[in-house]
């Protein structure tokens, strides 16, 4: 079994197949060995010690937020009173319960947690800022960007760097 912390334990091949599942997850086992110039059932044995091991997390669709009515895009950082353990642990499991927030982070720097957050409109925003983020306990500051041209946007690790 492979440590998903140490690339040392992919080799070329793996990379490969990893690269090319990153650019099409619906590609077929047949084709995905064909293009690391493998036989389908070792390619299948790779891959299901890579989902395995943790290294493949697993498989999305990813849709056009603004097909779907979900037209702003918006980053939220926030501060809390308080950087103790028990406040963390509230303000994560309540973050993780709104569908709206794509991802959270704890940081470093001037804020504690740094959102990304899509709505349906200006109006939504503000009612789930106000309604609903600034009434987690121990938040003390909100301040909202918002998005105005998505430049880059990938999804796909660049795994060769690494």
């Amino acid at each position: 079994m492979r440590n998903k912390r140490n690339t040392d334990n992919l080799d070329q091949t793996d990379i490969a197949l990893l690269n090319r599942l990153q650019a099409d997850a619906r590609i077929t086992n047949v084709a995905l060995a064909e293009s690391a110039h493998l036989s389908p059932a070792p390619c299948l044995r790779r891959v299901r010690d890579l989902e395995t091991s943790g290294v493949i997390r697993g498989y999305a669709t990813l849709l056009d937020p603004e097909a779907v009515g979900l037209d702003i895009s918006t980053f939220i950082q926030v501060s809390l009173d308080k950087q103790v353990a028990s406040a963390l642990r509230v303000f994560e499991e309540t973050i993780d319960s709104y569908p709206e927030v794509m991802e959270c982070y704890l940081m470093t720097g001037d804020s504690d947690y740094l959102l990304r957050v899509v709505a349906p409109d200006l109006k939504a925003l503000q009612s789930f800022i106000v309604d609903r983020l600034a009434r987690i306990p121990h938040v003390s500051n909100i301040r909202s960007s918002m998005t105005l041209k998505q430049v880059k946007y990938k999804t796909a690790l660049p795994i060769d760097l690494a």
